[in-house]
């Protein structure tokens, strides 16, 4: 298997890890159960799940008054999106013999 291959299997598990979390956290806020601590749902977010975990919030409606998650999750997709940029575009520049 290519290592693209299993970065993209990576980002899928944990993605769909951000999403579910969000899902289940906002259940058992109903239930007033034992809750995910936020600092698990933000670390979701920065190793790769932002997309995920944003899409949890919106879905299930959950952490979309508080501003560090309204404002928190989207700075961390926007500042992995712009890394991956660097990596895809830039980064190959820099390896290039002239």
């Amino acid at each position: 298997m290519e290592v693209i291959s299993y970065i993209a299997i990576y980002l899928l598990v944990i993605n769909l890890a951000g999403f579910l979390s969000m899902g289940l956290d906002k259940s058992k806020a109903r239930r007033n159960k034992w809750r995910i601590p936020e600092a698990t749902l933000f670390l979701f977010a920065i190793f790769g799940g932002s997309i995920g975990s944003l899409l949890g919030m919106r879905i299930f409606h959950h952490k979309t008054q508080k501003p560090r998650f309204y404002i928190g999750i989207p700075v961390i997709l926007a500042v992995q999106a712009v890394i991956l940029l660097y990596f895809v575009f830039l980064a190959p520049l820099e390896f290039r013999i002239l």
